[in-house]
């Protein structure tokens, strides 16, 4: 039957600059487990939807239990497709990703909904589901245990990758504005024959 998991968390920044961590949030020092990340399909609809496909590269270490019950030569990588839909003016990012290998041992399907919290426009309200199965016969319980385990672990670890994220950005934010409020140096006005200098 599979085990299923569901959270819903406020993250305290708008949903435009989470939707901009969204995109810069790898790499960071919370998921060293994610390789790689490669945009595979980028599209823009008519309706001014944000149509995007990605493939991530993830290691895949398995417990001590199922190294001695699977092969021993199983890829220790796990290819995980990232499609996403990002709505600017429902203000809403929605995720779905699924791993493409080791299919049989367990599957993984997350849902995400990034979307603006109308009753606090200033957050952005988080809802994560996740379905985990598998086809292995007469060990399915403990191996969906140990992937809801897992998967748990993980989403935590990439919500501290996403605050990692946007703190950078605020920083980075920030700092553009107090650039922005420096006075600018006082110069002579130009004479009549003296041109002003050109900005490149």
């Amino acid at each position: 039957m599979g085990r299923y998991f569901h959270s819903e968390v406020d993250i305290k920044s708008p949903w435009h600059q989470v939707l901009a961590a969204f995109w810069q949030r790898y790499p960071n020092p919370y998921s060293t487990h994610v390789l790689t990340e490669d945009v595979l399909y980028r599209e823009v609809t008519s309706s001014n939807h944000l149509l995007s496909r990605r493939l991530l590269t993830k290691t895949n270490r398995l417990p001590g239990w199922a190294e001695r019950v699977f092969s021993m030569h199983m890829a220790r990588a796990v290819y995980v497709l990232e499609d996403s839909i990002v709505d600017p003016q429902a203000h809403t990012l929605i995720t779905k990703t699924w791993n493409l290998n080791h299919n049989t041992l367990m599957t993984v399907v997350e849902r995400c909904l990034f979307e603006e919290n109308h009753g606090q426009p200033s957050w952005t309200k988080l809802r994560r589901e996740a379905w985990i199965s598998t086809a292995v016969y007469g060990l399915g319980r403990p191996i969906q245990e140990f992937g809801l385990a897992r998967f748990k672990s993980n989403q935590a670890k990439a919500m501290r990758g996403l605050e990692y994220s946007l703190s950078k950005l605020q920083t980075s934010d920030q700092g553009e504005s107090s650039e922005k409020q420096k006075p600018l140096p006082s110069q002579a006005t130009p004479t009549p024959n003296q041109k002003p200098k050109q900005f490149v």
